[in-house]
């Protein structure tokens, strides 16, 4: 999975995807008619086929944060997220602060526990509470870094056992896929569009111009769903299963699927053998909240890979989820223009 290695790797939080954006235009070299980056940093490659409009899209950014000021004589950096961090995972993590000079390699700290108060040590952690320390004195960091520099985590993609596992997962992982699937599809049966969006993380906000500008009849957005199959999940709340294939969302906070799309993609994981699974949220969005409101409306659905460990540094999915959801992409993008959308 080396592709998915070096989309992992390049940094783009939301708002600064430049670095990650080079990599998505480098690989998609050779294997679609044309692509533009739009003024919001938006990808949109074309790839000419007949059949429906469809837009396929997977999320660039990941989340991270802008340095909001910097410490007078010690130098600390505070930080200001961009996306959604849980602050329990950040503390004792490397990060790379992205300055003019260069990037410099730091680390997230707070208070010793060890001075601690007990009413501190009850009370929940916030990114208030949280400090990037970059090793030098106070003065070279004034002279380095600047409010507003990009300060994104650092994590090494690691495969074991039968996952594989860093930052970004969410969502390099669908951008992969997307790539992935469409260099298997034998012919296509559909005007392809794909997509790797910007700032999703902050409100979708890619989605919504480049849908507008594409116009799709079918939009499919690719994403991680919640793999909450861990300890102390009861069942009921397991939105997903790690291992039990691609998952067909009917819902979420920001979108309702399409049923004919969703019978679509059940029927053609059923016919062609590949495992998927169903799921259903109250919370949360992808980017088909964005898509299926594009101009007069495109029939919507979210296809995901269930995800460990989402907005860490490390995110988990399984090798054969991922798999599935290549190959359920691919036999959907051949047969597009056999889906009835008002059956």
């Amino acid at each position: 999975m080396e592709l998915l290695k070096k989309l992992t790797q390049a940094t783009g939080v939301p708002g600064y995807e430049g670095p990650i954006r080079g990599a998505i235009l480098k690989a998609l070299e050779g294997h679609v008619d044309s692509a533009e980056v739009d003024l919001l940093g938006n990808v949109i490659a074309h790839k000419a086929g007949k059949g429906p409009v469809v837009a396929v899209a997977g999320h660039m950014d990941e989340i991270g944060f802008l340095v909001s000021h910097v410490e007078e004589k010690t130098g600390f950096l505070r930080i200001q997220p961009l996306g959604g961090f849980d602050p329990v995972t950040l503390v004792a993590q490397r990060v790379v602060v992205h300055t003019k000079k260069g990037d410099l390699l730091g680390c997230i700290g707070r208070k010793p526990i060890h001075i601690l108060t007990e009413d501190e040590k009850k009370k929940p952690i916030e990114i208030n509470d949280l400090f990037v320390d970059l090793g030098l004195p106070g003065d070279d960091v004034h002279a380095r870094v600047a409010v507003g520099d990009v300060v994104t985590m650092q994590q090494e993609f690691a495969k074991y056992g039968d996952v594989v596992s860093g930052k970004a997962i969410d969502d390099r992982v669908g951008v992969y896929i997307a790539i992935e699937a469409m260099k298997r599809v034998k012919k296509l049966g559909c005007d392809l569009y794909l997509v790797a969006t910007t700032q999703e993380e902050v409100g979708v906000r890619g989605a919504t111009v480049a849908g507008y500008r594409i116009n799709p009849q079918i939009s499919i957005a690719l994403d991680v769903c919640i793999a909450a199959d861990t300890p102390g999940v009861p069942e009921r709340d397991q939105v997903s299963r790690m291992r039990g294939g691609a998952a067909i969302s009917l819902k979420d906070a920001r979108s309702i699927s399409h049923p004919a799309l969703v019978r679509a993609f059940r029927e053609l994981a059923e016919v062609r053998k590949i495992p998927y699974q169903i799921t259903l949220s109250s919370r949360g969005g992808t980017d088909a909240g964005a898509l299926q409101l594009a101009r007069d409306g495109s029939a919507a659905i979210t296809l995901s890979v269930p995800a460990r460990y989402v907005h860490s540094v490390v995110e988990t999915v399984s090798v054969a989820d991922v798999e599935a959801a290549i190959s359920l992409l691919a036999a959907f993008l051949e047969t597009a223009n056999k889906v009835d959308l008002a059956g």
